[in-house]
């Protein structure tokens, strides 16, 4: 089986390979920028020739595709970017694919072929807010033998903050291959991002160490996690013990000399202002891997240990909308939680169950089964009425969540779209749909006169 993984290092660059990395980087955003003026200026073109009645086999063509673009930029570049020699041909076309992409995903999102929320027009990127980023795709892309370098187009070898064993050990046994390395710039650090393709047919036969175990994951915001198994993950609320020193610093910055006046006009910022907004990121990202490297360790734990792991598919827009909760949601990361476990768990040799939306886990009794019609966020224990059972809240839940698993698809990791009968009061809960992700090499033969329907997950 082979995947895609990004490998993703912190880089300890000299300040003149700092200054070309930024120089890259500013050259990736002026060619968006001069990609997506040529598409508007040919845009504007067409309609103004469509308004005069001329015929559409004759009307301005506009440059849609990247290929297009490049055609463009190399005719062009001597006169638009007299420079663009002092950076690497990589950098102007990830501006041009940037633009590209951008605009293909906007005329998607107009005729309603792409999925989620409307998107508009793709806007000029700013020198003063613009995320420095840049891509390499072709040209001397490697990982030093002595696993502290990594060498780069026109950049040449860069020293690593850590060791790049992990990417380096795939690369010596030819279970690894590089498509693409990306360098980024985030709370005043440069990370260059591997984008791998990793052939994990050695570990298919890897299997997690109690692999007939279901585990039901409830996740919430009192605490991080509550597993069925009684074990509770305590939530750390990063963002929130950062909170003072983020107040301080945006106060402090709001009291610099910034990039804009009071009404709005461009003026040079101040040394200070820098530094405040340099010290901002920083603290805005130790937040970030914070959360990042906590939520790792859950998920690496929980498919390393079960073979069956039961999440709730829940409505994190609907509850960021509201302004009670929105800041303890975010701070979570609950997705994030979704995200890692549908491919951990397929690499380790296991399953993901996703509960439907409306199956009630927290109005079910794990024990008798009733169901209670009306369940206030306030009630953080559980009561039942018809036997007498009294729990934590989440635990009732985390269970109700594994019985799910446990009573549909009988400990087999499978990919499961079940649509289950309705669960009233007073009934004993039946299977409600659920989603399973299928881990490698597994496929079950669809069940005749049965109400799941079995899919094998490529």
């Amino acid at each position: 089986m082979r995947v895609h993984q990004a490998y993703r290092y912190a880089l300890d660059p000299t300040p003149e390979q700092a200054r070309l990395l930024a120089s890259h980087c500013g050259a990736a955003r002026f060619a968006f920028n001069w990609g997506l003026a040529r598409i508007k200026a040919a845009m504007n073109q067409r309609a103004a020739e469509q308004s005069y009645g001329i015929a559409d086999e004759v009307l301005t063509e506009v440059p849609w595709s990247l290929y297009s673009l490049r055609r463009a930029w190399n005719a062009a570049k001597d006169t638009a970017a007299p420079w663009w020699a002092e950076n690497s041909k990589e950098a102007y076309n990830t501006g041009l694919d940037g633009v590209t992409r951008a605009v293909k995903n906007w005329a998607a999102s107009r005729k309603g072929a792409r999925a989620g929320k409307k998107i508009g027009f793709p806007r000029f990127k700013s020198k003063h807010r613009a995320l420095l980023s840049c891509r390499f795709t072709t040209g001397t892309i490697r990982v030093e033998a002595g696993r502290r370098q990594v060498t780069l187009p026109r950049l040449g070898t860069i020293r690593t903050h850590e060791s790049t064993r992990k990417l380096a050990r795939h690369l010596e046994r030819r279970t690894g291959r590089i498509l693409s390395a990306t360098v980024r710039r985030e709370g005043g650090r440069w990370f260059v991002a591997f984008t791998c393709e990793i052939d994990r047919t050695d570990r298919t036969d890897r299997t997690p160490a109690k692999p007939d175990a279901v585990v039901g994951v409830d996740l919430g915001v009192k605490d991080l996690a509550v597993l069925s198994t009684g074990d509770v993950i305590a939530n750390p609320k990063h963002h929130r013990s950062a909170l003072k020193r983020l107040r301080r610093l945006n106060k402090q910055l709001a009291r610099r000399i910034g990039p804009r006046t009071p009404d709005g006009a461009r003026r040079e910022a101040s040394a200070r202002w820098a530094t405040t907004k340099g010290a901002l990121g920083k603290a805005h990202a130790r937040v970030a891997n914070q959360r990042r490297d906590g939520l790792h360790k859950l998920t690496t734990r929980l498919a390393a240990t079960y073979g069956t792991v039961v999440i709730e598919d829940l409505n994190i827009s609907g509850m960021l909308a509201n302004r009670s909760l929105a800041r303890a949601v975010a701070d979570v990361g609950m997705a994030e939680v979704r995200r890692q476990l549908s491919y951990k768990t397929g690499w380790s040799g296991g399953g993901l169950v996703v509960a439907d939306r409306w199956f009630p886990s927290s109005k079910t009794c794990s024990g008798c089964g009733a169901v209670k019609a009306k369940l206030a966020l306030s009630e953080r224990e559980y009561t039942c009425t018809g036997c007498g059972l009294v729990m934590d809240r989440d635990l009732n839940a985390a269970r109700n969540l594994a019985a799910l698993a446990a009573g549909v698809a009988q400990s087999c990791g499978e990919t499961v779209n079940a649509r289950g009968g309705a669960v009233r009061p007073g009934v004993r809960a039946r299977p409600a749909p659920v989603k399973r992700e299928l881990p490698p090499g597994r496929t079950l033969p669809r069940q005749r006169g049965s109400s799941l329907t079995l899919t094998k997950k490529h």
